[in-house]
């Protein structure tokens, strides 16, 4: 029985993992592509305002 309780472990975490990648897989695409693409978007888009005052302010 030892090596059922040796092989529990990395069965249960593949598994997981699994489905895991599964949910991932399934999560791209259709709908909430436009959310996250729209998400992304804005974090440039504020990235980009933050640094381009810096940029313009700093003269020699």
């Amino acid at each position: 029985m030892d090596y059922v309780s040796a092989l529990v472990p990395p069965i249960v975490m593949a598994v997981f993992f699994f489905g895991v990648v599964a949910i991932i897989i399934k999560s791209q695409g259709g709908p909430n592509k436009a959310k996250e693409d729209a998400i992304v978007d804005a974090a440039i888009a504020r990235a980009e305002a933050v640094r381009q005052p810096a940029d313009n302010g700093a003269k020699d």
